[in-house]
């Protein structure tokens, strides 16, 4: 560090010897220094290890005085018998007052955040010279490297309940004066929305089903029907399984209602392509973006995410598709289960980290097709247990007339939402349109005029 552009790394001895002075001084201090200093960010190797010495002191609510630190490093091993009392005590006679203690710890954690950025400067600089793997991909390491700094500088988490009353009033006043029923941005589809309350920010919201039910084709349902009703804000759509062209071409078979099998075939009339420019005119309108890239992960996800201005939502399809750590999911043992542990809770804190809502499509297991009554249940989830956890809605979708070609409920599809973090549980009944690939509200017609 210490030779990057010939400089001194930044650090402030003072202010690093006033704040172990100050714990020393008088103890109750230290309760402000935990959290906003970590022992890293200390420079000086010595201070260093007296801080580390006090906070394992303090986590096991031990009492600390010069008297007892100092037995504690010769216990730790970083006791120098030559100077180790002498700079104790020499801590307390230059440290000006304790009641500053916190304003010390701050400078201290703003030198050791210099430093780290400094550090993660040069890294990059190495990066790009070492000329390994595309601009691209240095430009992604370089931006997960910063956003890592930035979101471990949080070190005030700890709000005043006063402080966040404020907030919900603004947010109540906001619902108040918008008129809507819903808390969250509308799915397009009402009745659903009834029991969720809109795609709400932060929420990481699961759509399950076994293949063929239409997961899909209702993840592209809602990400239109939020793209067009928020044509300035952007909607991001990551396929993991479907090309970028085949995500369009069932874009314009619902915008436009052709049948999706035309649209295959380019076998279409006149009146077909009339509809289809219309669509497209209207597809262009909105910022609807997608991703096709079947490797990506979480990290890179967020990292893409962060580069958009106003982002509305994200829809991922599918979990069990994933990578995690440069690798693909390992379907075997505990292993696997770690990683779908891992990425849905990376999911979840990007969620809140962008404060939007993501959609995230997750395939079941065949356990309900054993079953008399084959409506999927939370048990049927691939590791269940991670996704429950951290999802805040899981919605199952079920159509009988894909196991029964006799039932009554032909192009019916039950949302069965499972868990609901804003409301109670239930079903909702919704109108499966297969030659548009599309779902709609039970009462929907279309006027072919």
């Amino acid at each position: 560090m210490d030779d990057l552009l010939g400089r001194q790394a930044p650090h402030s001895l003072e202010a690093e010897q006033a704040v172990l002075g100050s714990i020393l001084i008088d103890s109750r201090c230290i309760n402000d220094v935990i959290g906003a200093v970590r022992a890293e960010d200390f420079y000086l190797q010595t201070n260093r290890d007296i801080f580390e010495t006090v906070y394992e002191m303090f986590s096991y609510s031990q009492i600390i005085d010069p008297v007892t630190v100092l037995d504690k490093m010769r216990e730790r091993g970083v006791y120098d018998e030559q100077t180790s009392t002498k700079y104790v005590m020499q801590l307390m006679e230059i440290t000006p007052t304790a009641a500053n203690a916190k304003q010390y710890a701050q400078i201290v954690h703003d030198k050791g955040l210099q430093r780290n950025l400094a550090e993660a400067a040069s890294d990059i600089v190495n990066t790009v010279y070492e000329g390994v793997g595309s601009a691209q991909d240095m430009l992604e390491a370089a931006e997960k490297r910063i956003y890592a700094l930035r979101r471990g500088n949080t070190n005030d988490s700890l709000e005043h309940v006063g402080t966040i009353l404020l907030k919900v009033f603004d947010r109540l006043t906001e619902l108040s004066e918008s008129g809507s029923d819903i808390s969250g941005i509308p799915s397009g589809l009402r009745d659903l929305d009834k029991f969720i309350s809109g795609l709400n920010k932060s929420d990481l919201m699961l759509l399950a089903a076994r293949p063929g039910m239409g997961k899909t084709s209702m993840a592209l349902n809602i990400a239109l029907n939020v793209a067009k009703k928020y044509p300035k804000r952007t909607v991001a759509f990551f396929s993991l399984e479907m090309s970028k062209q085949q995500l369009v071409t069932r874009l314009i078979s619902n915008e436009s209602f052709v049948d999706n099998r035309k649209l295959t075939t380019g076998k279409l009339s006149m009146d077909e392509w009339s509809k289809i420019g219309i669509a497209s005119s209207a597809l262009s309108q909105t910022d609807l973006r997608v991703d096709d890239n079947p490797s990506v992960t979480v990290a890179e996800m967020n990292a893409k995410l962060r580069r958009i201005d106003d982002l509305a939502l994200v829809v991922i399809d599918y979990l069990q598709l994933m990578t995690s750590s440069g690798a693909k999911l390992n379907y075997s043992g505990e292993n696997r289960q770690q990683v779908i542990s891992d990425i849905t809770r990376s999911l979840k804190i990007m969620a809140k980290e962008l404060n939007v809502p993501v959609l995230c499509l997750s395939q079941l297991s065949r356990a309900n097709e054993s079953r008399q009554d084959k409506r999927p249940m939370l048990s049927d989830l691939r590791e269940s247990g991670a996704i429950e956890q951290d999802a805040d809605e899981v919605l199952f979708l079920y159509r009988e007339d894909y196991y029964n070609k006799d039932t009554e409920k032909q192009n019916v599809a039950e949302c069965i939402i499972a868990k609901n973090r804003h409301g109670e549980t239930g079903t909702v009944e919704l109108q499966w349109l297969p030659q548009f690939t599309t779902f709609a509200d039970r009462e929907w017609r279309h006027n072919e005029d």
